[in-house]
C-alpha cells in the first residue's frame, strides 16, 4: 500500500515533489488500472527503489517490469538489489534485519535527500 500512494503523490504533484524512496515495496505491477508502474509517465523526480533479492511480494520480475516502465517514461530513477536479504531487512525488530544492507540503504536514502533537497535551500 504505500508504494502505491508514494507514487501516486510524486505523480500527482510533479512539481512539488523532489524525490522519492521505496524500501522492499509491495504490489509493484498489478492488473489493476492504478498499478504503480502504470504511474510512471507523470514521475518526474529523482526515485530511488531498494528491493531485497528474497521478496515474495517483490520478486525479480515485478521488479524488472517496474524497470521498464521507468525507463519507458525517462523518469530518473535507480533500482538497487540488496543480495541475500529478505523483505522488511531494514527495521532491526525483525528477524529479517541485515544490519550491512540497512546500513547501505541509510548511505543511499540519504545522499539521496541531500541531493535532491538541500541543494535547494
Amino acid at each position: 500500500m504505500g508504494l502505491r500512494l508514494l507514487l501516486t503523490a510524486a505523480a500527482s504533484f510533479p512539481d512539488r515533489i523532489r524525490a522519492i524512496a521505496s524500501i522492499h515495496g509491495a504490489n509493484l505491477v498489478t492488473d489493476r488500472e492504478d498499478s504503480a508502474h502504470l504511474m510512471a509517465p507523470r514521475i518526474r523526480c529523482e526515485s530511488y527503489f531498494a528491493c531485497a533479492e528474497i521478496d515474495k511480494w517483490a520478486p525479480k520480475q515485478v521488479v524488472e517490469q517496474l524497470r521498464a516502465a521507468l525507463e519507458a517514461a525517462g523518469t530518473p530513477h535507480r533500482i538497487e538489489w540488496y543480495p541475500q536479504v529478505e523483505h522488511g531487512f531494514v527495521f532491526p525488530q525483525r528477524a529479517c534485519y541485515n544490519r550491512p544492507a540497512a546500513e547501505r540503504h541509510w548511505e543511499r536514502l540519504f545522499a539521496l535527500f541531500e541531493r535532491t533537497l538541500r541543494a535547494t535551500s
